[in-house]
């Protein structure tokens, strides 16, 4: 079945290319889904003339990915999350979790479109890919960090004892003045 792209369609082609695909494929979703129109004489004629207009709409999609793209270079995100001994962490950070902080931060992102080869389960600094548009990748820069800050290793005791005595003391005394 030849037909007629009227949008960019992955691994298919692009706007006003002719394409041959399967019968059941152009039938039930290129069609419906107004990507495409049946490449008769007819439907040549009409998308010529239609083409500006369509190329206007992609262009238009275009700068909104990249201007996109670019808000998410700017903000970086951080992800609070639970670790164990050995800085492992409980569970890992998946695209659901980077797109709840991205939300927070006031980038609104369909999660689908992070691409996350495989979860993060270490903390430290990641790159994501963020597809925004068959040509427009964005790139998030995502830091993995502890929840509630880093473990102080030593815990520092006062070093003079009397110091600690004589603030006992005054409580106590403070506590039977009162009563």
């Amino acid at each position: 079945m030849k037909l007629i792209l009227r949008a960019d369609v992955d691994a298919l082609g692009r706007l006003g290319e002719i394409v041959n695909v399967k019968p059941g494929y152009g039938r039930n979703y290129l069609i419906p889904q107004g990507l495409a129109k049946p490449a008769t004489n007819a439907n040549l004629k009409a998308f010529e003339l239609e083409r500006r207009k369509l190329q206007a709409q992609a262009d238009s999609l275009r700068a909104q990915a990249e201007g996109m793209a670019e808000k998410i270079a700017s903000h970086p995100v951080e992800i609070e999350v639970r670790v164990g001994e050995g800085d492992k962490l409980y569970g890992s950070v998946t695209t659901a979790n980077i797109g709840d902080a991205m939300e927070a931060a006031g980038i609104d992102i369909d999660r689908r479109k992070i691409l996350l080869p495989e979860p993060i389960r270490a903390l430290g600094e990641y790159k994501v890919e963020i597809k925004l548009h068959p040509d427009v990748r964005g790139e998030l820069k995502l830091t993995v960090v502890r929840h509630g800050g880093p473990i102080q290793e030593e815990i520092e005791e006062p070093v003079e004892g009397e110091a600690v005595e004589e603030s006992v003391e005054t409580t106590d005394e403070a506590e039977v003045t009162e009563a």
